[in-house]
């Protein structure tokens, strides 16, 4: 029975919501530009670990072991004076998982072979597309997703309401 125990909360450790509150999402993308912007402007490669740990984690666990996802969803987002938003979480983690690719490489190559050019160039694409997320809800992750979903690549059950769009559209209360 302990087992059992032990196993229901490493499932719930490393379980990734859905679905994701999009403002959440959004918050957290602002900070990953914050985050990069400064380790670029301050020539501070260290910094892209710390990057690439945040986007490991919330790959991972969500906002469960991500500092910056914990910050973003237990003290910004319930201050904030809007309703959630939520969206399927199969796609949000996808994103994350792109930008782990992108800010591992990039530690790699800041920290481990003092390339920290290329680095920059790999957190300016992160930038690039946190920017996107965080002040215009365009998520490069998740439109790269849904192309794999409708080619095939992504299986349907992965995220049957990502494949199904009117069962996200509110409907008119009944008379």
């Amino acid at each position: 029975m302990a087992n059992a125990g032990v196993a229901s909360r490493a499932r719930e450790f490393f379980a990734f919501p859905h679905p994701v509150n999009e403002i959440s999402a959004r918050l957290v993308a602002g900070g990953v530009v914050v985050m990069a912007a400064v380790t670029i402007a301050f020539d501070q490669p260290w910094l892209t670990a710390v990057i690439a740990y945040g986007f490991v984690a919330r790959v991972l666990t969500g906002p469960t072991a991500s500092p910056l996802g914990q910050l973003v969803t237990r003290v910004i987002t319930p201050r904030l004076k809007v309703r959630p938003k939520p969206v399927p979480g199969p796609p949000k983690r996808f994103a994350q998982g792109i930008g782990a690719v992108l800010s591992v490489a990039a530690a790699i190559l800041a920290l481990g072979f003092g390339l920290t050019t290329i680095a920059y160039v790999l957190l300016g694409l992160l930038i690039a597309a946190a920017s996107l997320e965080s002040v215009f809800a365009i998520c490069l992750g998740c439109r790269i997703f849904a192309t794999l979903m409708r080619a095939g690549v992504i299986p349907d059950d992965v995220c049957a309401e990502c494949n199904d769009i009117w069962r996200r559209v509110p409907t008119p209360a009944g008379p």
